[in-house]
Order: C-alpha cells, then sequence, then structure tokens
C-alpha cells in the first residue's frame, strides 16, 4: 500500500468531467484506489464517491493504492490532476 499527497490544479476542481477522467484513468488498474479529504475517504473508481468530496482547485487530496500496479495507479493518476483536465 502506498500513500501520496497531491494538490489539485485544474480551474474546476474535480467536478462532473474533470472526475469522469479521473476515474476512467483510476479504472485502468487493478489496485484498490482511494481518494482521502479531510476525515472522508472515497472510492477513486465511484463518479458519486468523487463528487460527494467537492473538490476544488488547490484542494489536497491524499491517494492511497493498493495492489499489483498501485505505483503505476498513483503516478498516472497525479500526472493527470497536475495538468488542466479540460484539455
Amino acid at each position: 500500500m502506498i500513500t501520496k499527497k497531491v494538490a489539485i490544479q485544474n480551474q474546476v476542481g474535480l467536478h462532473a468531467r474533470p472526475a469522469t477522467f479521473f476515474i476512467q484513468k483510476a479504472n485502468e488498474f487493478k489496485a484498490s484506489i482511494l481518494i482521502a479529504k479531510d476525515e472522508r475517504k472515497v472510492n477513486a473508481k465511484s463518479l458519486l464517491g468523487v463528487l460527494s468530496l467537492g473538490i476544488t482547485r488547490g484542494t489536497e487530496i491524499e491517494l492511497v493504492a493498493d495492489g499489483p500496479d498501485e505505483e503505476a495507479a498513483l503516478e498516472a493518476l497525479i500526472e493527470l490532476v497536475s495538468k488542466d483536465l479540460e484539455d
């Protein structure tokens, strides 16, 4: 299991369309992936879960991955949220 913190750089945070891109990327991996914000943790492969966190630009989240491809999963997701997902 690995954990990494990252700040969201996308203009609108992880809402609707950007969240969909994030979830699609998360679903490419076998690892179990969670997003933690404040005291809450949700499945990173669940649109409702991700949207329920209300993640806006500049919000620091913690990504937790556990599984055979956990490192690759976190690298890909961190790269994704470090750029503008509207492009």
